[in-house]
């Protein structure tokens, strides 16, 4: 395994358990048949920037600096990005194609990323195109109406 793929590994434990010491994250990734030794890992959460919180219930725990599952961004700061930006919304299948003026589209993708939305598993933006991909379960059609709801679009209209 490489640092890089160890670094993403605990990148993701981290984000899915209540984990507080470098020594409880040698012990997973051992359980897991990753060798690390408790400085490699320290290390490792230097380098992916990591920090100590306590979460909403109290427990002390390492996150990620940036992580949007410990602090989504408000649905009314995406509804006012959508609504300032978003021009058209389109469909297919599972992915959602949203047109912004050019330039605009990272700071909409950013809007989604942070707000940690239903249905909702990445984005990637251009320069005036975000490619959401929907799960599965919600489905693109469904995402999108959503996001013509947010951004005060009807479900034909565009600029």
């Amino acid at each position: 395994m490489t640092k890089t793929q160890r670094q993403h590994r605990i990148g993701e434990l981290i984000d899915r358990d209540v984990i507080s010491t470098a020594a409880q994250l040698v012990g997973r990734l051992r359980d897991e048949g990753i060798a690390a030794t408790q400085a490699t890992v320290t290390r490792d959460l230097q380098e992916i920037g990591t920090v100590k919180i306590r979460d909403e219930r109290g427990n002390r725990r390492i996150v990620l600096a940036a992580s949007p599952k410990m602090a989504p961004a408000p649905l009314d700061h995406l509804r006012r990005m959508m609504g300032e930006w978003v021009v058209s919304v389109e469909s297919s299948l599972n992915l959602v194609v949203v047109r912004t003026p050019p330039g605009c589209a990272h700071v909409v993708a950013s809007a989604l990323d942070r707000s940690a939305l239903a249905g909702v598993l990445g984005s990637v933006a251009g320069d005036d195109t975000v490619l959401v991909i929907a799960s599965e379960r919600h489905g693109g059609e469904r995402l999108a109406d959503d996001f013509r709801l947010l951004a005060g679009l009807r479900s034909t209209e565009t600029w």
